[in-house]
C-alpha cells in the first residue's frame, strides 16, 4: 500500500477562526496526530501535557500535547495533537480517524467516512 495523503485543517478549539490547513500522512499505526509545533502556537494551541511516546524507530521521547479540533471530510473531531519539530510532516493518527469516522478504502487506497461510527 502507498502512501495516504489527506487535506486536513486543525483549529483552536477556543476560536475556530484561528486555523491551520495542511497536507497530512494517514498513519493507522499513530494513536494521536502529529502537527509542527510552530502551526499549532500560530494558531493559539499551547500544551498541556508531555507524554511519552515511542516512535517507529523503537527510541522512546517526551513531547508536548494539546488539543484541537480536526476536520476531514466534512466531518470533526476534538483530538490529542502531538508538538512535533516543525521539519515533521504531519500525521492523522488512528484515534482521529476512528472519531471522524473515517477508514481506508483498501482497493483503492483513499479514505471513505463510514455510514455510522461504532460507540
Amino acid at each position: 500500500m502507498g502512501a495516504i495523503l489527506a487535506e486536513v485543517t486543525i483549529s483552536n478549539p477556543a476560536n475556530r477562526s484561528r486555523r491551520w490547513q495542511g497536507e497530512f500522512l494517514i498513519d493507522t499505526g499513530a494513536i494521536d496526530t502529529v502537527v509542527p509545533a510552530a502551526r499549532l502556537r500560530e494558531i493559539g494551541i499551547q500544551p498541556e501535557e508531555t507524554r511519552r511516546y515511542v516512535l517507529a524507530d523503537g527510541s522512546v521521547t517526551e513531547l508536548d500535547v494539546g488539543g484541537a479540533r480536526v476536520e476531514l471530510l466534512g466531518g470533526f473531531a476534538w483530538v490529542t495533537v502531538v508538538f512535533a519539530d516543525d521539519n515533521v510532516r504531519p500525521l492523522l493518527g488512528a484515534t482521529a480517524m476512528e472519531s471522524l469516522g473515517i477508514e481506508i478504502d483498501m482497493r483503492d487506497e483513499t479514505l471513505r467516512r463510514l455510514p455510522a461510527v461504532q460507540l
